[in-house]
């Protein structure tokens, strides 16, 4: 790369609006959103129920259609891509960690785990699932169903499954939501850990404001508008 010129952001979103009718007209979810996200960086998103955080995570994802608006994912026109390529771009790119876990009921933990990286047709799948659910702390638990485990046991097979295929963007949508304050703080504790290890991109939607603290950067949704961006250190 020459010495003048700029990385290309990890995440450039322009102009980002979604728009949905229902029988009372138009309502506006996301209006016309603005920001970019470099590589390496923690973002948290935070905001009142309902001001639209949830809804633009999906659609970095790739998983919703603007109603206008781009979102590049490492120079990548998500929204030009069909819905085979952007399923690939998420298969490439992304991981995810969901608050209810979303994990498959009839999978074992190892199963689950080992998905994405089949779906890639890597020949090591069993061995790296393996490896990454001994590091979340599961080693003992390989072949049990998600109905046999606990919430932080399931959402540590969640984070294992996301972090398994090294994913240089990990979303997360209220990762501890569905857990008691101990284990949820577990959880943080370990996703974080894995993200420096991984030397991933974090961008994370809570309510949390002790968890928005521990990311370096801080968007603010109110009634769909990005409303605030700050920047705070972060103690490693």
């Amino acid at each position: 790369m020459p010495e003048n010129s700029t990385p290309i952001p990890l995440i450039e979103v322009t102009g980002l609006t979604k728009k949905v009718s229902d029988a009372s007209g138009e309502l506006t979810i996301l209006n016309d959103v603005h920001f970019t996200v470099h590589s390496g960086a923690t973002v948290a998103l935070v905001g009142a129920s309902g001001s639209g955080k949830s809804t633009l995570l999906g659609l970095l994802a790739g998983l919703d259609l603007p109603s206008s608006g781009r979102v590049l994912i490492n120079g990548t026109d998500l929204y030009a891509l069909d819905e085979d390529g952007r399923a690939a771009l998420r298969k490439s790119h992304l991981g995810f960690v969901f608050q209810s876990f979303q994990l498959l009921s009839h999978l074992t933990a190892l199963e689950n785990v080992m998905l994405p990286l089949e779906l890639r047709a890597d020949p090591d799948a069993r061995h790296k699932a393996e490896q990454m659910l001994g590091r979340v702390g599961l080693a003992q638990r390989l072949r049990h169903y998600p109905k046999f485990l606990s919430g932080g046991e399931q959402q540590r097979v969640a984070l294992a499954r996301a972090f398994v295929t090294a994913p240089p963007l990990l979303l997360a949508d209220e990762p501890t939501g569905s857990l008691d304050a101990v284990t949820g703080e577990a959880i943080i504790d370990l996703m974080f850990a894995l993200n420096r290890e991984q030397k991933s991109t974090l961008v994370l939607v809570t309510h949390d404001a002790s968890i928005a603290a521990r990311c370096e950067r801080t968007l603010t949704i109110a009634a769909g508008k990005l409303v605030a961006d700050s920047v705070q250190a972060v103690a490693i």
